[in-house]
């Protein structure tokens, strides 16, 4: 080989060189923009989020305190033990808070068993089909339908073909109608975080599948399923659309006896004091919603505690 080809070709070497040491620059120069457009980025999505928590917790902080300048000023126990009054110096809470309460109550009784129990039926027992996906699709579905349908559908059927009347019967089963979708919701995905090794463990110990859910599976998901069931009680708590369609009273000054009285509720009783044209009614609503929000701090705390209680760690 002679002299003019060998510096042929290492002119060729140092050409290729050039050019893969040219395109190794423009890749790394072209990393470091995109790292520094997706810092960029990065940045931007975190203000705006924390701009959205602010602009949040701003309305929230203005409402509170709005209701609490309201109402406060309206809150003893006269106000708690008294019933509604057309003088607004008279008037209370007391068929609000027991109407409330007895409504929840029963609710609850309603609809957790039920609700968890469907949940265990369809996520542990139920073969895997196109039933079971249509049934799950459905219940999903029936969480978005505004409560004021399943208040139809109570007045249809409760009040109307059962023969409950105006009852707090037929109330609480028409909120146990809203919350039941929430609770196998709730229960569902709780149910389903737990590791299969835990059932195939049980079931290879010779257990049945009723002594695995009972014994295994339950006791560790009872803190997530308290949780779904913590909300779905704090949303039937504030629910007034199902109840007037029922047909709750707006005014009943009288606590109600049995579960097929006639009742009110501390929401409705709001809903009416919001509709009348004096002022200071429209404190009286603000001091209910300060007496309403108590009610449902204590509660949920409540059932925080108790959710704590339950809460297994799972190894």
């Amino acid at each position: 080989m002679n002299t003019s080809n060998l510096v042929l070709i290492r002119k060729n070497q140092t050409d290729i060189s050039d050019v893969v040491r040219a395109a190794y620059d423009e890749l790394t120069i072209g990393k470091k923009n995109n790292l520094k457009r997706r810092k960029l980025f990065n940045t931007l999505f975190r203000c705006l989020c924390a701009l959205a928590v602010v602009l949040a917790v701003s309305v929230l902080v203005v409402l509170l305190s709005s209701v609490f300048i309201d109402g406060w000023q309206w809150l003893d126990w006269q106000f708690l033990t008294d019933f509604p009054s057309r003088h607004v110096e008279k008037s209370g809470i007391k068929s609000g808070i027991f109407g409330s309460v007895m409504i929840i109550v029963i609710t609850m009784i309603t609809a957790i068993p039920i609700g968890v129990g469907s949940a265990i039926y369809i996520q542990e027992l139920m073969r895997e089909s196109w039933l079971k996906s249509f049934v799950k699709t459905n219940i999903s579905n029936l969480s978005g339908i505004p409560s004021i349908i399943y208040g139809i559908l109570g007045l249809a059927v409760f009040v109307r073909i059962l023969g409950f009347d105006r009852s707090i019967l037929a109330g609480a089963l028409a909120l146990s109608l809203v919350i039941l979708p929430i609770i196998i919701i709730a229960t569902s995905e709780a149910l389903a975080a737990i590791p299969n090794s835990i059932r195939n463990a049980a079931l290879a110990l010779g257990a049945t599948k009723w002594q695995m859910v009972r014994d295994h599976i339950l006791p560790n998901a009872w803190a997530e399923i308290l949780t779904g069931v913590i909300l779905a009680t704090s949303r039937a708590f504030g629910e007034t659309a199902p109840l007037l369609i029922v047909g709750a009273l707006s005014y009943a000054a009288f606590v109600p006896e049995g579960i097929f009285d006639y009742f009110t509720t501390l929401p409705i009783q709001i809903f009416n004091w919001t509709g009348r044209p004096q002022a200071e009614f429209h404190q009286l609503a603000a001091a209910g919603i300060i007496v309403l929000m108590a009610i449902l701090l204590v509660t949920n705390s409540l059932a925080i505690f108790l959710r704590n209680q339950f809460k297994r760690k799972i190894i």
